[in-house]
């Protein structure tokens, strides 16, 4: 398989993506807000990726080991491992996508616009 980095700038590092990747959960979460379902399941895994993704902004690890911090945070991460585990593969994945899908950047890039930020009339309450 070949290497995404060998497609990507060798110059992108998990901290910026994930910067940006904080950006686009604004999107997520007002389409959660929508839903007529109880989405409390939905914001705790959030919350998690959340976290997840502040802190690798903050720590800013190498790309190289990326992969490897993501499994020190789950290890780290005591009852709630099995959660911080599906929310790390899912932030890996977005990482891996970055790096290979130019499309994918540039929407990054450029905000991560999104017609879920704008509430409706009724505040983002309803899905109609």
């Amino acid at each position: 398989m070949t290497d995404p980095r060998t497609i990507a700038d060798r110059t992108l590092r998990p901290s910026r993506v994930c910067r940006q990747l904080l950006s686009a959960m604004e999107g997520a979460e007002g389409r959660r807000k929508r839903r007529k379902r109880n989405t409390t399941p939905d914001a705790l895994g959030m919350e998690i990726k959340r976290d997840l993704l502040v802190r690798a902004a903050a720590e800013d690890p190498d790309p190289d080991d990326f992969e490897g911090w993501l499994l020190e945070q789950c290890l780290a991460a005591g009852p709630l491992a099995g959660a911080t585990r599906a929310m790390a593969i899912d932030v890996m994945d977005e990482w891996r996508m970055a790096l290979a899908t130019p499309g994918f950047r540039e929407w990054l890039d450029a905000g991560a616009p999104s017609d879920d930020r704008r509430a409706g009339r009724d505040g983002g309450l309803d899905p109609r």
